[in-house]
């Protein structure tokens, strides 16, 4: 009789949330209304960068002047666009990867130099950029081509929603996202049971692609995979005596999880699934986490918590030796290949900076790389849109 009742009353409370669209808080859901810009920066986040700039403060001045005097920023770049293009591993063969990487790259630095500068000329040459590429992109195809889709997917989001939200006049912008949606979303939404750097890279360019599409289903799904594979991706201690198994793939027991942890068998707080493989790859897989949490962030389904202590340490953990302590023999056997890059800003800003989280081996590390550019493949100009950006 009692569950009767409690199934009747569960029932209507289901029929008024249908009736008057009322969404449970859900932390994994899409917003019921997207927010653009809205892919890992936000236009208040743009509207502080531009004040700091036109002040002449530091250190967003010198970020700055990096970007609008790098090889991306030329108004007289060229797009090179490919119907087919073919990235096998470690850039052998490179068939239009670096081009299609580097283009992307130009048009979100030709975003930002738009809104910061209010040159219509940086606006237009970002267009110029993503409608080569919309009229002519099929596929990406070999070894590393979910890869390559993740990384230049991370990147073309950034730009199309800074020109289709602050300048607009886009006539293809239809195309372009038409791109993105067949091109794109099919390959990274599926994920990948590789390297956890992949995969985040992956989920990193579903979430954005989402974002500009506001396509709902595919931010849920591409929210729910990045939860499980950034939690076992990053080691803490509450995860118990070894890190969790990745969501995907045939890894299933302890000593295959050693394996797949690159022969690493003690495991401390901070350390990654690619640590003992090189901090270069590592920074990759960071990097992402951190892009998709200041999304989250910025579309009001902030995810920054249920990340915040594995990143904290991952970033305490890894920094530490590239400022320069020694390696004990108990990580990776005392060797470590080191070469994190300019990956710390974003969840510097959002973990030091607004959570007030003390971090001071990142902030050693951070403060002596600014301003921090471009990896050329799908990090850049971080100092300049998230250095001490409250917003």
């Amino acid at each position: 009789m009692r569950r009767s009742a409690l199934l009747a009353a569960f029932t209507a409370f289901v029929a008024l949330i249908a009736t008057f669209g009322v969404r449970l808080n859900d932390a994994d859901a899409a917003p019921t209304t997207f927010a653009h810009p809205g892919v890992l920066v936000s236009r208040a986040q743009l509207d502080f960068v531009k004040g700091r700039v036109n002040a002449g403060a530091q250190p967003w001045t010198a970020a700055f002047n990096q970007m609008t005097a790098s090889r991306y920023a030329s108004l007289s770049r060229t797009a090179k666009p490919r119907a087919v293009v073919e990235c096998g591993s470690y850039s052998n063969p490179n068939n239009g990867c670096t081009d299609e990487r580097e283009d992307a790259i130009a048009a979100y630095t030709d975003a930002l130099a738009w809104y910061l500068t209010g040159n219509a000329a940086y606006a237009q040459k970002a267009i110029a950029l993503m409608d080569a590429w919309s009229a002519t992109i099929t596929s990406h195809t070999n070894s590393n081509a979910p890869l390559q889709t993740g990384w230049a997917g991370s990147v073309w989001p950034r730009a199309a929603e800074i020109i289709k939200h602050t300048y607009g006049n886009w006539p293809n912008q239809g195309r372009f996202a038409t791109m993105l949606r067949n091109v794109y979303l099919p390959v990274v939404i599926v994920g990948s049971s590789s390297n956890g750097n992949w995969e985040l890279s992956m989920m990193e360019a579903a979430v954005g692609i989402s974002v500009f599409l506001e396509d709902r289903a595919s931010y849920d799904r591409a929210i729910t995979r990045f939860k499980a594979r950034a939690a076992a991706y990053l080691y803490i201690p509450a995860d118990g005596s070894q890190p969790k198994y990745p969501p995907v793939g045939s890894v299933d027991t302890p000593s295959e999880l050693i394996n797949y942890w690159q022969g690493q068998s003690t495991f401390v707080a901070g350390l990654s699934q690619e640590t003992c493989r090189d901090f270069t790859h590592t920074g990759y897989g960071i990097s992402a986490i951190s892009h998709i949490a200041e999304t989250t962030r910025i579309q009001g389904e902030d995810l920054w918590p249920s990340v915040q202590e594995r990143t904290r340490q991952a970033l305490g953990f890894h920094t530490k030796f590239e400022n320069g302590t020694a390696v004990p023999s108990s990580i990776c056997g005392g060797s470590v290949v080191k070469g994190f890059g300019p990956v710390t800003e974003v969840a510097y800003n959002a973990l030091a900076g607004r959570l007030g989280i003390a971090m001071t081996n990142t902030q050693q590390y951070t403060e002596a790389r600014r301003p921090q550019g471009t990896n050329n493949l799908f990090v850049a100009w971080e100092t300049l849109t998230h250095a001490g950006n409250p917003a």
